[in-house]
């Protein structure tokens, strides 16, 4: 089921008021019952692999706490064997078994296994790192094993955050489904604004500039290159939009029920380095990265090489985590390949930014830090929007092709492209001023308010009036109304 179909918006209100008329102690129960139907409505008969998911770690969780010695870390092993296994089978066999009949045809041998015709579970890749932290932290010892079969179910398929994340740990999220949550006013139109902002920034921002972008990307040949620049940076913010404005639907639903679920996303475009961004973006998969991988993999703590193997495995596995393609290997190489050259070029940069003063005027010198951050990460979602390796190449030849601002008008029609007008284009670049203007007085408000709450030790009023947050409100509904692109189009992140 789609955050942004009339489905859910049946499903959503109906859920809601059930879980607040319910005796505390059936609610867990109903939203485990809402959960499973939210994911039905997508493949019914993918439940039971989330089922296999569910059962595989429960027991495991059980097993690791009454063990002791070796038997703790085989039965992790195999717990996490048959996580990555179901990944693997799932949405890399038939990308490995099409590598391996590309070399067997190269090499003139026949190669007789066949592809497996079945298509990815929705959300596979979430479902099973969040069941993995669950194992890796019981057999830390930082989480008892739950010994409730539902109430370990529903931190699997918690509906909100069931299909993208955030990727939750069990101590954040596991013991709020034993808590009372009361209906609470203040809290409930919170969690609705919130979602509202997500829906305005996938179905007006996201969907809107996603036209203009699949019409450039659908035809890289045929466009000059200051319109594949203007492409490539508009899917940089369609995918934020896209991906960030699921997960503030997801914080918002889970926040009307009374949960709080982790912050994904803050402000990554402000990043004034590719690390930052790291620290900005999809914060619950890079933190899980950097917990489950990177430092037992030695982190920082170790020599030059050995660190720089570190990121690179890191990244590439990132990478190969968003899809079974050599497109998004190339996507998460890059981006190890911008952390280890930056902390190999850290003196030469501080020594070209002092001859040039930049150092002595640091407003300057953020404002360049951030565009070329923003660019280097633009120019690596070239190879995570391009359906092959060959698309990204032509994209990037026509980036630097003689015909730079060519967009050939009597073609428009014949390719598909009829978002592609002057209109179109200001509509889009006026959105993304919008967004940006938005986030930066949506963070100031959020500062300001942490600080009141911190200073008085207790919830403080709003920092607004009533009738500006309703109006904002409003305005924000009616423009949805008036210029998003309805209809129940899927979120990017569905296919991780």
């Amino acid at each position: 089921m789609l955050f942004n179909s009339l489905s859910f918006l049946l499903f959503f209100p109906l859920t809601t008021a059930i879980y607040f008329l319910l005796p505390h102690r059936l609610r867990w129960f109903h939203l485990l019952v809402c959960s499973c139907i939210f994911y039905a409505a997508f493949i019914p008969a993918y439940l039971l692999i989330l089922a296999a998911v569910i059962l595989i770690d429960y027991v495991a969780g059980l097993l690791i706490v009454r063990s002791s010695g070796r038997a703790r870390r085989i039965f992790l092993i195999v717990s996490l064997i048959a996580n990555i296994g179901l990944l693997g089978v799932f949405k890399y066999f038939n990308f490995a078994n099409a590598n391996l009949h590309a070399l067997a045809d190269f090499l003139h041998f026949h190669y007789p296994v066949r592809y497996l015709g079945m298509l990815l579970p929705i959300g596979l890749s979430f479902h099973t790192f969040q069941s993995m932290a669950y194992t890796i932290e019981v057999y830390r010892g930082r989480q008892p094993a739950e010994r409730n079969l539902g109430i370990y179910s529903l931190y699997v398929m918690f509906y909100p955050q069931l299909v993208a994340g955030p990727i939750e740990r069990p101590q954040h999220l596991l013991h709020q489904f034993r808590e009372y949550h009361p209906f609470n006013a203040d809290r409930i139109f919170d969690g609705l604004k919130l979602m509202l902002w997500g829906f305005f920034k996938k179905v007006v921002i996201a969907d809107r500039l996603s036209a203009i972008v699949d019409a450039v990307y659908a035809h890289p040949n045929q466009i000059g290159g200051a319109y594949l620049i203007l492409a490539t940076w508009f899917f940089a913010i369609q995918i934020y939009c896209d991906f960030s404005g699921y997960t503030d639907i997801a914080i918002g639903a889970a926040r009307v029920l009374g949960f709080r679920l982790m912050n994904n996303f803050d402000r990554p475009y402000i990043s004034q380095s590719v690390g930052e961004f790291w620290r900005r973006w999809h914060i619950s998969l890079s933190t899980w990265f950097r917990d489950y991988l990177y430092i037992p993999l030695g982190g920082s703590r170790v020599t030059l090489p050995r660190w720089c193997f570190n990121v690179m495995i890191v990244f590439l596995i990132s990478g190969m985590w968003h899809g079974a393609s050599w497109t998004f290997a190339v996507w998460g190489a890059l981006h190890g390949i911008y952390l280890i050259s930056s902390r190999l070029s850290e003196r030469l940069r501080r020594r070209v930014a002092a001859m040039l003063w930049l150092d002595r005027v640091p407003a300057i010198q953020n404002v360049f830090r951030t565009v070329v951050t923003f660019n280097l990460v633009a120019f690596a979602w070239i190879f995570f929007r391009a359906p092959t390796l060959a698309s990204a190449w032509l994209v990037l030849k026509g980036i630097f092709a003689p015909d730079f601002w060519a967009v050939p008008a009597l073609k428009v029609g014949a390719m598909g492209m009829s978002a592609f007008t002057a209109s179109s284009l200001n509509i889009s670049l006026e959105l993304v001023l919008l967004l940006q203007v938005a986030e930066y007085f949506r963070a100031r408000s959020a500062s300001r308010l942490a600080t009141r709450v911190q200073a008085h030790h207790q919830p403080v009023t709003p920092l607004h009036p009533v009738w500006l947050r309703w109006g904002i409100s409003y305005a924000l509904v009616l423009l949805t109304l008036w210029i998003g692109a309805l209809g129940a189009r899927t979120f990017i992140y569905f296919q991780f």
